[in-house]
């Protein structure tokens, strides 16, 4: 009988993390985009520790900026592609911080 042709996975499949990583990975394939995504991440999360410390709550905002900000940079202007946290913003946090793991581990090349 007629067998159906198997689907490729597109940028709508991902249900898991386990499936979303490397596509998360392919989209951060240019270095300077890594390094941005990483000193984004680190500054957002030294940011973050601070307002906590000191207790300026009014700032809670800022870290998001930061992160953001670094990441976006790296994406539009030298990866050239639309940041996946558009689409996954869950997925694309938790991709953040494990590539931040890998890069500070040395699994990953800064």
């Amino acid at each position: 009988f007629f067998k159906m042709p198997t689907k490729e996975i597109s940028r709508t499949d991902y249900k898991t993390f386990k499936d979303f990583y490397p596509f998360y990975l392919q989209e951060h394939s240019n270095r300077t985009n890594r390094r941005l995504h990483v000193i984004g991440t680190l500054s957002a999360i030294l940011t973050l520790t601070f307002i906590l410390i000191t207790g300026q709550y009014k700032f809670l905002w800022l870290p998001m900026i930061i992160g953001y900000g670094f990441a976006w940079v790296g994406h539009f202007f030298f990866e050239k592609n639309k940041p996946a946290t558009f689409k996954y913003p869950l997925f694309s946090l938790r991709g953040d911080f494990t590539m931040l793991k890998q890069v500070l581990s040395g699994k990953i090349k800064f």
